[in-house]
């Protein structure tokens, strides 16, 4: 859900960064995701001035450029222009040197000084369509302006600039799905009053235009109010409403459409807008509908109905599936001239099961299936249809309908003192748990010694108990303000069961016995000789036998690797030289006092990794091979943010370490020759070595796999120039981070390292792949997270993006 700060300094004063809002909120459980900062135009004309022609002269190469002189403030600089109406003495827009132009289409660019045709430029002059204004190209934009020359464009086209909240909402937290909502808890975390819009100009200005509502079922629909608008004008909104909606990633419609949308996200209470000469028969009824009848729906698809989900119908057909999706024929249209606007309350129950069956998502069924205010109705019909007046025009022309057969009351939670110092572990003043309440708009009354009666309104459909209203008093406290005792102790323990490290080793084996992996099972017992001559293990960490059965197997071994060598030589002398091999045992260690024990996972590869064949040649296993399967290993046992280091340690002439935090998970890498030939074997052999113990430990379970979304998966390439010391693991760690939740996976395609960047670089083209689960993705979205990429990547990684 995503909250304009703009927009939230309308309800309530505030003067705290958006950083600092963002810590606010979270530590009062509305977590807030990220922050990005929205402009009406992109870039917000950073780098961009008001400039004065000087001069303007043919260029003496080019038929159809001029060579200009502009004053830009802070200097005089040179300018070639293509433009044919350039002219000397005009006010116009220039890019200065550096200025990165977001242009209406194509990619962003950045102005630098060139030699065009043999004449020097430092700078753009600019039309529209090139900083992102229109779509017109014809000419440059020459503006009438009397603001001196090297004022920022941003200053003249009023350019607005907001910080956008994404907060992760709870599903129990539907009064904070609006801004309204998100200043609620504001109000209570800084002792700040909320303003709300006032409605006391709203009057009815006749009664031209009656429709009669009937409610068949006041379970589904509890409360449901209208009033119809004649005589207005539908078209574009203005520009601060375009903007609001914009940076919440929405997309302005009509003025109507836009007010709905606005309230929506302001208080929190979906309105829907009829036609109103569409409505047969001046009526609504809130009903259902046989089920299989034919439904047309705004997204101009047919749909059956289900029978169970509830309708707005008129006196003959369904007008809108309630609360869910507008119809194809109901709704407002640039010749729609009066309305019948809808503010209602249904049950969050039946939107759910009509959302569910259709595959419907909507802003309004969000809000609906969580729970929404019955007490908000009324109200936002006002402001609606206020702002209706003032950006559409019209009369008010009937009273507010408002079918409220069965108001809903206010909570009624008896709370006890004793309860909230034994839940919360610590004794808060009575004064203080009293403000806490008084800020969440929960009153307080019959006090006594022992306790009090929480009132609570409906809008808070998450708090209905005692536990509730004093996790209420908890969160604005603060979680933080509340230490932790030497001996913490619980009421009721609850039983966790624990990680079964059998059953994760045999899912394990499985998987790898799918990839073609064979388990082996070695001696623990090994030659002393191996020690010695590795060049990575020491002997003072040997643990030997005193009991020796031969002088081959005098000590224990401290690897998994020796023994399964030996496993492969045994093989390949029998002529079976493509081996995947892994065993899962223990290695063992002398220390200063005592002895320690690890447990291991060996998993070996050397050969081809598919025999030759009429389709395809043989190939020989690579690194890549292996440490595919590490990182599958890594994925089962459900492990993130482990972090990768080159390694040319004994026994690998080349290898990869993971680590998680501090601790070593492991090392995948290409053996050298004298480590195999040890055990002789005389082929390349592949092997990784991974602490069991500590895999065990960070394992979250066995990974759980979701459904495959029914959205389409979108494809986005990207070139990068970087150093050569720029790992890929470097990149993905600030693509994961970058791209969010969109982001499902990453590819290299092609790595270029030449002269034509530099021997210092390397190039990759990278394959990003982003999905969403809940929504087809579109244009706006994909372009915004891969400019978070990109800008990203230039920032992090000192990547040059090739265009």
């Amino acid at each position: 859900m995503k909250i304009s700060i703009n927009r939230l300094k309308d309800f309530i004063a505030i003067d705290q960064t958006p950083e600092e809002i963002a810590a606010l909120l979270t530590g009062s459980g509305l977590e807030v995701e990220g922050i990005s900062l929205f402009e009406s135009i992109p870039g917000g004309l950073e780098g961009v001035v008001i400039g004065e022609v000087l001069s303007c002269e043919r260029h003496p190469n080019a038929d159809k450029l001029s060579v200009t002189t502009v004053d830009v403030g802070n200097g005089i600089v040179p300018i070639v222009c293509g433009a044919s109406n350039v002219a000397k003495g005009q006010k116009v827009v220039i890019a200065t040197e550096g200025a990165t132009l977001y242009p209406v289409s194509g990619e962003p660019f950045v102005i630098k000084k060139a030699k065009i045709r043999g004449e020097v430029s430092q700078g753009m002059i600019c039309a529209e369509d090139e900083i992102g204004l229109g779509e017109s190209h014809e000419g440059i934009l020459v503006l009438d302006t009397q603001l001196p020359n090297g004022t920022p464009a941003s200053k003249y086209f009023d350019v607005a600039r907001d910080h956008v909240l994404e907060i992760g909402l709870t599903p129990n937290r539907a009064d904070a799905a609006s801004h309204l909502g998100v200043a609620r808890d504001l109000k209570a975390l800084l002792n700040s009053p909320i303003c709300l819009p006032s409605v006391d100009g709203f009057k009815v200005d006749n009664q031209n235009l009656s429709i009669s509502v009937e409610v068949e079922d006041p379970k589904d629909c509890p409360r449901y109010a209208g009033l119809t608008v004649s005589n207005i004008k539908v078209g574009p909104s203005p520009e601060w409403l375009q903007n609001y909606l914009k940076a919440l990633d929405l997309e302005p419609i009509n003025n109507i459409v836009d007010i709905t949308n606005f309230i929506l996200h302001d208080l929190g209470q979906p309105l829907h807008a009829f036609d109103a000469d569409k409505i047969k028969g001046n009526k609504i009824i809130v009903k259902t509908l046989p089920k299989d009848t034919v439904f047309f729906t705004l997204d101009d698809k047919e749909r059956k109905l289900s029978g169970a989900e509830l309708m707005i119908c008129d006196a003959s057909e369904g007008l809108c599936i309630a609360g869910v999706f507008g119809g194809k024929g109901s709704g407002v249209s640039s010749s729609t001239q009066s309305i019948f606007l809808e503010s209602a309350c249904f049950s969050p129950d039946i939107i759910r099961k009509g959302g569910q069956f259709h595959g419907l998502k909507t802003d309004a069924s969000f809000r609906f299936e969580r729970g929404t205010d019955p007490n908000m109705p009324v109200y936002a019909l006002k402001r609606a249809a206020m702002l209706i007046q003032e950006l559409a025009g019209g009369e008010i022309s009937s009273e507010i309908i408002d079918v409220y057969p069965n108001p809903v009351e206010d909570f009624k939670i008896p709370v006890a003192f004793k309860n909230i110092d034994r839940l919360i572990g610590k004794q808060i003043a009575k004064e203080e748990i009293k403000a806490i309440l008084h800020g969440l708009e929960i009153e307080v009354s019959a006090e006594t010694e022992i306790g009090f009666l929480a009132t609570v309104k409906p809008y808070r459909v998450d708090v209905t108990r005692e536990a509730d209203v004093i996790e209420e008093i908890l969160r604005i406290y603060g979680f933080e303000n509340v230490a932790l005792s030497e001996n913490l102790k619980s009421d009721f323990l609850a039983e966790h069961p624990g990680k079964d490290l059998n059953k994760l080793q045999y899912r394990l084996s499985e998987a790898l016995a799918a990839l073609g992996f064979y388990e082996i099972i070695t001696n623990s017992l090994t030659k002393p000789a191996y020690v010695e001559k590795s060049g990575f293990l020491e002997t003072s960490e040997n643990v030997n036998i005193l009991n020796q059965l031969s002088e081959d197997l005098s000590v224990m071994r401290q690897s998994l690797l020796f023994s399964g060598l030996e496993v492969l030589a045994h093989n390949i002398n029998r002529r079976q030289k493509d081996l995947k091999v892994f065993e899962f045992g223990t290695v063992y260690f002398k220390e200063q006092v005592g002895y320690r024990e690890e447990k291991r996972l060996g998993l070996f590869m050397t050969g081809d990794k598919a025999s030759e064949s009429w389709l395809a040649p043989s190939r020989a296993v690579g690194f890549s091979d292996l440490h595919a399967v590490a990182e599958l290993i890594l994925e089962k046992l459900n492990i993130e943010g482990y972090g990768m280091e080159i390694l040319h340690d004994a026994p690998f002439e080349y290898a990869l370490k993971l680590t998680l935090g501090e601790k070593e998970l492991g090392k995948v890498g290409m053996l050298r020759q004298e480590a195999c030939k040890l055990a002789g074997v005389k082929q390349e052999v592949l092997f990784a070595e991974l602490n069991w113990d500590l895999l065990g430990k960070k394992a979250k379970g066995l990974k759980k796999f979701q459904e495959i979304s029914k959205f389409p998966e979108v494809r986005r390439d990207l070139s990068l120039v970087i150093d050569k010391n720029v790992t890929f693991d470097n990149i993905k760690k600030i693509a994961l981070k970058a791209g969010g939740k969109l982001l499902q996976r990453i590819n290299v395609f092609d790595l270029y390292q030449g002269d034509k960047i530099g021997a210092d670089k390397k190039a990759y083209a990278l394959s990003f792949y982003l999905q969403d689960s809940e929504n087809t993705l579109i244009d706006k979205v994909i372009d915004k997270t891969m400019d978070r990429l990109i800008q990203n990547f230039e920032t992090e990684a000192g990547a040059f993006i090739r265009k």
